[in-house]
């Protein structure tokens, strides 16, 4: 996927969330790492008045997901009564969302919102629900515009299929 498609489908994401969000001061909680990329031009298109922290969870080992999430960096706001919009790079499985999104809503937000830049929709195995998703994809293992693999291609402006 060119650089130039996934502008058009990041300013869309944002014009979109500009709307839905009016009058409203969200947190924008972004994944580390794959989401920088993304989140850092999703953010420079977003004209509410927000916030934005960080956390880092991590399910992926080389192009394999392990089944489970290890924590590695942990959330540091108060949650409760604020509206939280998680900013992720690539949902597939649902395994790292879906941790994340049990755990934010113990925490008692006013509300939780997913925006996902790229989703396959063939991998996913879990219900909760995506709000917002930039593209649809196959079940391949990609990297570039922040995905890696076993940490190499991030830096890639455009988004590029594996083959091995």
């Amino acid at each position: 996927m060119p650089a130039s498609e996934i502008e058009v489908a990041v300013k869309a994401l944002a014009d979109q969330i500009n709307l839905d969000m009016q009058g409203t001061t969200p947190l924008f909680l972004v994944i580390l790492n794959g989401s920088f990329m993304f989140a850092g031009d999703l953010l420079k298109k977003i004209n509410l008045q927000c916030e934005v922290s960080f956390v880092k969870l991590a399910s992926y080992s080389g192009n394999q997901s392990t089944g489970s999430v290890k924590k590695l960096i942990g959330l540091n706001e108060d949650m409760k009564g604020r509206n939280v919009v998680i900013l992720e790079d690539i949902i597939d499985s649902g395994i790292t969302m879906e941790h994340l999104f049990e755990q934010l809503k113990e925490m008692q937000p006013a509300s939780v919102k997913i925006v996902t830049f790229l989703f396959k929709p063939k991998a996913f195995t879990k219900s909760f629900p995506i709000d917002y998703i930039g593209v649809s994809i196959p079940n391949d293992f990609i990297v570039g515009y922040g995905l890696d693999y076993d940490g190499l291609g991030r830096n890639l402006p455009d988004i590029y299929k594996i083959v091995e």
